[in-house]
């Protein structure tokens, strides 16, 4: 398999992660199928789809969203309506990211203990 399919679907894994990401805050779905399924797209994002150069640009990005869904979900939660929602939503895509972040990170870490 070339480099460039394996990149399409790291690609593709993460829009299908984040379109159910998003979906499943409105529908009510198996709480461990969902889980399952959203770790294992962050799984082929972190491998596939994030190379050495993007790395740090990824990592940081993640930190991003990793520490305002962690202190904005409260803050969220509160809003008439969408609140449950968006918390769902976040709470979603932090289960899809962290997986990614931490292969992400471990394929750092090697990179930098090899050279």
């Amino acid at each position: 398999m070339s480099e460039n399919s394996m990149q399409m679907i790291g690609s593709w894994a993460f829009i299908l992660g984040i379109v159910l990401a998003v979906a499943a805050a409105f529908v009510t779905l198996d709480a461990t199928m969902l889980s399952t399924g959203l770790v294992v797209l962050g799984l082929v994002v972190g491998f596939l789809n994030v190379s050495g150069h993007e790395s740090k640009d990824f990592l940081l990005a993640t930190v991003g969203l990793v520490i305002v869904s962690g202190l904005g979900s409260t803050g969220l939660g509160a809003v008439p309506t969408v609140g449950m929602y968006l918390t769902k939503m976040l709470t979603n895509v932090m289960t899809m990211v962290i997986p990614a972040v931490v292969v992400v990170s471990l394929k750092m870490v090697h990179s930098l203990a090899k050279d």
